[in-house]
């Protein structure tokens, strides 16, 4: 099969991604082998191709957002049909059996594995995946346009929740990439008012046509205070600025998997009883949640497509904040 691989990680400039031809990986018990057809493009990628996330693997396929076809099935695996088109997320295995596991946590499993971290991932013509941890997905979406939603709209929608959003309340989103573009659908679907803290111009247009009624960048002061709050952005410089737009007893959800750091600030921005809290993985629950609600609503994902062999490039952009909405990689065996 064909693959980027990371043998080691460095700045992404540089282009630590390298093509390869490897075996194809052999489906073991209750696992499927997928032809991949697309894979969405993260930024929790970007952090693990440049070592701000160390990979517990190397060599690793990165990728994990991930779409394709059920070409063969290991031992036992009936779930999908050979023939069937699934999708495969962050979440690869957890163990069932820690008191994480037992009491409904599993994102917060002791032994998780994730895919494109742990085990290879998309950024190739296949991929094998438990089957328990594949979902099938809504026809009416292309497989490029299907593939954000597996961890851009998981994570989306699981920040929400963690940030209590109720319908009708006034919820800033911090940052304005794929996972936002995504999560502002549900929120205006749960009829929330929507505020957008973002720098790029041609992100600010997106939330504007996606139905923010304001935009603004972070340190501006916009004409009311938030009930609720997300920051998708690495950058902990965020928090105080957040904090200081949310009411007494709103919540302010991080949606990153990476933060630079949790600079020091004034308690009086927690005090009033506001919550902060952190989003880590997400669970089985969240992404068949998100994806009911993509078909329902119907979410439209903005994706730019770039060919498997521009990983290196398509990942570049993502560092400059120059991808409108999602990137995607398109693969052909």
């Amino acid at each position: 099969m064909r693959a980027m691989l990371l043998r080691a990680s460095g700045p992404v400039e540089r282009d630590p991604l390298e093509a390869v031809d490897v075996p194809a990986p052999v489906p073991g018990p209750g696992e499927v082998r997928l032809t991949i057809s697309a894979c969405g493009l993260c930024h929790t990628d970007l952090h693990e191709v440049e070592g701000e996330l160390p990979p517990p693997k190397l060599p690793v396929v990165p990728g994990h957002q991930i779409v394709g076809i059920v070409e063969a099935r290991g031992e036992g695996a009936r779930r999908f049909a050979v023939g069937e088109r699934v999708g495969v997320p962050w979440l690869h295995w957890t163990c069932g059996a820690c008191a994480a596991c037992r009491r409904g946590d599993e994102n917060l499993c002791d032994g998780v594995r994730f895919t494109g971290y742990h085990v290879d991932g998309g950024y190739a013509t296949h991929a094998v995946a438990p089957e328990a941890f594949a979902y099938r997905l809504p026809p009416g979406l292309a497989d490029a346009q299907a593939a954000p939603l597996l961890c851009a709209g998981i994570i989306g929608y699981r920040a929400l929740c963690l940030a209590d959003v109720k319908p009708g309340e006034r919820l800033g989103l911090f940052g304005f990439g794929a996972s936002a573009h995504i999560a502002i659908q549900v929120a205006r679907f749960w009829g929330c008012e929507v505020w957008v803290f973002t720098r790029a111009s041609e992100h600010r247009a997106l939330a504007k046509a996606l139905g923010a009624s304001w935009v603004g960048g972070a340190d501006a002061e916009p004409p009311g205070l938030l009930d609720r709050a997300i920051s998708f952005a690495p950058a902990g410089s965020v928090i105080p600025l957040a904090l200081a737009k949310l009411r007494k007893g709103g919540t302010l959800a991080l949606a990153g998997i990476h933060l630079d750091r949790v600079p020091e600030m004034p308690y009086t921005l927690l005090y009033g009883e506001r919550t902060l809290r952190s989003v880590t993985a997400s669970t089985r629950r969240d992404a068949e949640a998100l994806l009911d609600l993509a078909a329902r609503i119907p979410i439209k994902t903005e994706v730019e497509v770039f060919p498997l062999k521009e990983a290196n490039a398509a990942l570049q952009r993502l560092k400059a904040s120059r991808i409108r909405g999602a990137a995607v990689l398109r693969i052909a065996p």
